[in-house]
């Protein structure tokens, strides 16, 4: 057994965990009927209710017990001091210094980061305006009217997620693209729709060498210059969000025109940096600043509120609760609305690329279970599709459920309707339908015996199953902001009860280096004993088929 699952607190919390299991939420709302008021809070401009979760005052006291033992506040402590506390890549971890709207000092080996921070920031500024106005042209003489981002990972999933859920707040007269997918079709057919005169391409890599968004983006070059018959003109045209000067200005990019980060910025916490150029582009610099200001607001809860009283602590706790004592090997997550359709996308890489580990911190593998499997969709949508499982399925699946109150669009009862459907998720997980209310329910429409004893059993709901609800007035970049830090921060939790590299992803290395071995093997007929029989079999395939 390793130290953390022989830990008294751990212990506890597993003999806990084999109690709860047979208690069912309808049970404890009628014990303590006040349940709904002590497990929710409004923190930065969400209320979050957590009364749906499987626990009690027992519960949070021995979690927090856990916690203290683990030492995560102190962990918390020094992320925000700037410690080095991605221990495997030595780096200090510190997205919250993008977003330090308050400006208070945060050090890097001895060194205020601040400066630089709202340095790049100014210069993000200076450009959106540029374009914004009209004083940036493209090499006809016309304003700017689509910016395609061409990015992959943290460099696609948070601005693109961002932009999705910030849609009303658009300026008029810019629209903004993605690409990230090397598969051609996807590039193809975005070039096909536009104006190369007219469009701005934002190439986001850190090192300049990704290799899918560099083959995307020479793709776009080559498609540029195919009209614009002048590479002096990409300058106008091409900007960088980068690190590496040298590829940059080899591409053609004027390096005055690259917008840097730092070593401390992990691709999937990035959208905050440079990286969310693409939000600035399409809100505007004060939108983005407003969507930093709703992230630090939840910095601030998290590194000032007690621990009791601490929502992103609470959260990640009981993340810990459901994936390690109660059996949940994922968590669902459902906004309802199509502004936040990509959010469940977008937690998959915050959270299983951050907790997807099965090694601790001392280089031991784990004897427990880490990261859930994050998933979901937008709601009503899913509510004919997947539910199915979490409703009458056999495993037990830990959901969120997200939305607005008041929508930017309003239509008719539609809202109503979102919202109502929602609820009623949320309330039939938890309460289900026995099989007396059934049997009564299908009596009191006339149904004969014989049908009620054969169908009456596929119409039981067991309920019990766990779920937190977020709510927030309306779609804004305040309560946007809030929203993506408070999943930051409670991943961050969990990790550090876990003892984990949250802020590490050797994982997606491994994939990374096969293919650069495979790519000049594709096409042709396989060398017997270059790869395994698997991998030739395939390759084999695509030689026959390849023209």
């Amino acid at each position: 057994m390793s130290r953390l699952t022989r830990s008294p607190a751990w212990q506890k919390l597993v003999h806990h965990g084999e109690q709860m299991k047979s208690v069912h939420l309808s049970d404890l709302f009628t014990q303590h009927p006040e349940r709904a008021q002590t497990y929710a809070q409004q923190v930065a401009g969400l209320h979050v209710d957590y009364s749906k979760q499987r626990i009690t005052r027992d519960t949070l006291d021995l979690l927090q017990q856990l916690a203290a033992d683990c030492g995560v506040l102190a962990r918390r402590d020094a992320m925000f001091a700037g410690e080095k506390i991605n221990t495997t890549e030595d780096r200090s971890v510190l997205h919250v210094a993008l977003r330090n709207r308050s400006n208070h000092p945060i050090l890097v080996d001895g060194e205020n980061v601040m400066p630089e921070v709202n340095e790049v920031l100014g210069r993000m500024r200076q450009f959106t305006d540029s374009v914004h106005e009209g004083r940036w042209l493209g090499y006809s003489g016309e304003r700017i009217t689509d910016v395609v981002n061409i990015g992959i990972g943290g460099s696609d999933l948070g601005p693109r997620m961002v932009c999705d859920a910030l849609a009303s707040h658009g300026l008029p007269g810019l629209r903004v693209h993605f690409v990230a997918n090397i598969a051609p079709s996807e590039i193809a057919s975005l070039l096909k729709t536009l104006d190369p005169a007219r469009t701005l391409f934002v190439v986001a890599s850190k090192t300049f060498t990704t290799q899918e968004t560099l083959t995307n983006a020479h793709t776009a070059r080559r498609w540029f210059l195919d009209h614009a018959q002048n590479e002096s003109a990409i300058e106008k045209h091409f900007v960088a969000v980068s690190t590496n000067h040298k590829a940059v200005a080899a591409f053609g990019i004027n390096t005055d025109n690259m917008f840097g980060f730092w070593d401390w910025v992990g691709g999937r916490y990035s959208l905050w940096s440079a990286i969310g150029l693409p939000i600035a582009l399409y809100i505007g610099m004060d939108g983005f600043e407003r969507l930093l200001e709703g992230a630090h607001a939840m910095d601030e809860h998290f590194r000032q509120a007690p621990a009791e009283q601490n929502l992103p602590l609470i959260l990640g706790l009981v993340d810990v609760w459901n994936s390690s004592f109660l059996g949940a090997e994922t968590l669902a997550v459902l906004p309802y609305g199509t502004r936040l359709g990509r959010l469940p996308a977008y937690l998959q890489q915050a959270s299983m690329e951050s907790n997807g580990k099965s090694v601790d911190l001392d280089g031991q593998r784990v004897d427990y279970a880490t990261g859930p499997v994050v998933w979901g969709g937008a709601g009503t949508n899913g509510q004919h599709a997947f539910y199915q499982l979490l409703h009458q399925g056999t495993r037990l699946i830990p959901t969120d459920f997200i939305a607005s109150i008041r929508t930017h669009s309003p239509i008719g009862e539609q809202q109503a309707m979102l919202l109502a459907n929602m609820l009623a998720q949320t309330r039939a997980l938890m309460l289900g339908r026995g099989l007396d209310a059934v049997v009564a329910e299908m009596k009191a429409a006339g149904i004969d015996d014989e049908t009620i004893a054969r169908v009456s059993p596929h119409r039981v709901f067991l309920g019990n199953q766990p779920s937190s609800t977020i709510l927030f007035p309306q779609m804004t970049p305040e309560a946007v902001g809030a929203l993506i830090a408070l999943y930051e921060h409670r991943i961050f939790v969990a990790g550090a009860i876990w003892h984990i590299d949250s802020y590490d992803q050797w994982g997606v290395e491994l994939g990374k280096q096969m293919a650069g071995e495979l790519l000049p093997a594709i096409g042709k007929a396989p060398v017997a004993g270059s790869f395994d029989p698997s991998t030739e079999a395939l390759l084999s395939t695509i030689h026959k088929h390849w023209v």
